[in-house]
């Protein structure tokens, strides 16, 4: 596990790199880490992720409960929780509302099929979960299932869930969805959306195992 002041760092740099890309405005948006086997890392509510400081993001159990008092965590927390909750190998989580991804759910599109090579190695079937009222209980719900088998996940008109081993991995998960989005609106202005073949999907399933094995021996 990463030190807390890399996690600290590196979470403010995401959120100014959010603000920045148009992935967030205002004060949309969260983020959260894993610093301790019981302790996250995550930015406060009605924080601007764009002027984040290392000293702003809160500390919070992974039960929920703000370890400050006073502390405000992103009104978004429960829906982080349920994440860490079913994968013990996410350390990170980005929340945010890029506008191609969010647009796909608002036309009543999404990314499930294989359409794009590099989007299917990295990240395979990306689902849109179900609308949930924000901030509340049901948000987590709606994501709680879908997360145990994708790394990535489009909220329905509530923008997209990354999660990452890392800031870092979660952000790259974030980068790759949105542009993916945006090819895939691209595509469906132009005509008619052609998917990967069951041939092709082999091919690239057995990239991803063989690069997951080389992983695997680096450790």
């Amino acid at each position: 596990m990463q030190a807390e002041w890399q996690v600290r760092r590196e979470l403010t740099v995401i959120g100014r790199r959010l603000y920045e890309r148009g992935y967030v405005s205002a004060t949309d948006g969260n983020l959260s880490a894993r610093v301790a086997r019981n302790r996250l890392l995550v930015s406060p509510a009605g924080a601007c992720l764009g002027a984040l400081r290392p000293q702003d993001l809160l500390y919070a159990a992974i039960d929920g409960t703000p370890l400050a008092r006073g502390a405000r965590p992103t009104s978004e927390l429960p829906m982080h929780l349920a994440v860490y909750a079913v994968r013990a190998d996410v350390g990170a989580i980005v929340h945010a509302h890029p506008v191609h991804a969010t647009a796909l759910s608002l036309a009543g599109l999404d990314l499930r099929e294989p359409v794009l090579p590099e989007l299917t190695l990295h990240l395979g079937s990306i689902p849109t979960a179900p609308y949930a009222t924000l901030a509340t209980a049901e948000g987590a719900r709606a994501v709680r299932d879908l997360v145990r088998d994708h790394d990535a996940l489009i909220l329905d008109r509530h923008g997209t869930l990354t999660l990452g081993a890392d800031p870092i991995s979660a952000l790259q998960n974030l980068e790759r969805l949105e542009h993916g989005a945006q090819i895939v609106a691209a595509a469906h202005r132009l005509g008619r959306l052609r998917t990967l073949s069951p041939e092709e999907c082999a091919g690239i399933a057995a990239l991803r195992d063989t690069a997951a094995e080389a992983q695997r021996g680096t450790r």
